[in-house]
């Protein structure tokens, strides 16, 4: 049985993120806290904190997930875009503490052309910062990229020399996009080729820091550096590909977050249908 869900809305009020995946038929979900494309955060209120807590606990759904939102940049070398940023993940981490979300997830952001080196320096300093500003049992996981240009983290080695490099590291855990990796250059079509990937990030990271799949098919092939999700089993990685992954033993006791699109072809219901088709 794998724990599948998709990305919920917080409209209205936080606590019906928590109807929505319900309605949905998830095992688990994912939110953002607050507005993704703004820097403005709103106050939770305490009813709608104590709600949030009380329907996931009565719901059964685990874990819970928060996103942190799009505008922050922790790599990017604009000090005023950077203090931003490392404020966002201190509300982030503080915002997941009151509402028992175990997992927030990062992006690893954009070096803007500075170069990786500075990139992993500025990454590094702002999770170290946040760590010591925030002193909570939420846990941080870096999700890998699609290697697109000036972007960190496409590499398991780059995520493990940001992870090294943080001073709390039991407070770090690794979020896994199969898109991402796909179009990244690993291959995950095939039992061989899966196999290797998943080797090769056990021994760079290890698999004890894989906490959380971000389970997306890839609009764009193999290696070709191009981040766009598609339906499960409609893309380049396809149903024969998710077949493999679904039946691999160190991804389907994860917990699986959709994040396909929404169209006239399929809905995240259906994709959650698929998805546990594909794992049977």
């Amino acid at each position: 049985m794998v724990r599948v869900g998709v990305h919920v809305s917080i409209a209205v009020s936080i606590d019906k993120a928590v109807d929505r995946a319900i309605e949905k038929g998830c095992d688990t979900f994912q939110i953002f806290s607050s507005n993704p494309r703004g820097w403005k955060v709103r106050e939770l209120k305490e009813i709608e904190i104590e709600q949030f807590v009380t329907k996931v606990r009565q719901s059964g759904i685990f874990p819970p997930v928060d996103h942190m939102p799009y505008l922050p940049n922790l790599a990017t070398p604009t000090d005023e875009v950077y203090k931003k940023s490392v404020a966002a993940l201190i509300v982030e981490l503080r915002r997941c503490a009151s509402l028992q979300i175990p997992y927030l997830v990062t992006h690893l952001g954009s070096h803007k052309g500075y170069g990786k080196a500075a990139g992993f320096l500025r990454m590094v300093d702002a999770i170290n910062m946040a760590f010591r500003a925030v002193d909570n049992k939420v846990m941080l996981l870096l999700e890998n990229t699609a290697g697109t240009k000036n972007s960190m983290g496409g590499t398991f080695e780059d995520i493990q020399h940001i992870r090294g490099n943080i001073e709390h590291k039991e407070r770090i855990g690794i979020c896994f996009d199969t898109c991402h990796a796909f179009v990244a250059g690993y291959d995950l079509r095939t039992e061989e080729s899966l196999n290797a990937t998943m080797q090769h990030f056990d021994d760079v990271i290890g698999l004890e820091h894989l906490k959380l799949i971000h389970l997306n098919d890839a609009k764009a092939d193999l290696n070709s550096r191009l981040d766009r999700h598609e339906h499960i089993g409609l893309g380049y990685i396809g149903e024969e590909g998710f077949r493999v992954i679904l039946k691999d033993e160190r991804i389907k006791k994860l917990p699986m977050i959709l994040e396909t699109p929404v169209d006239n072809r399929r809905d995240d219901v259906e994709n959650i249908q698929k998805v546990r088709e594909l794992a049977l």
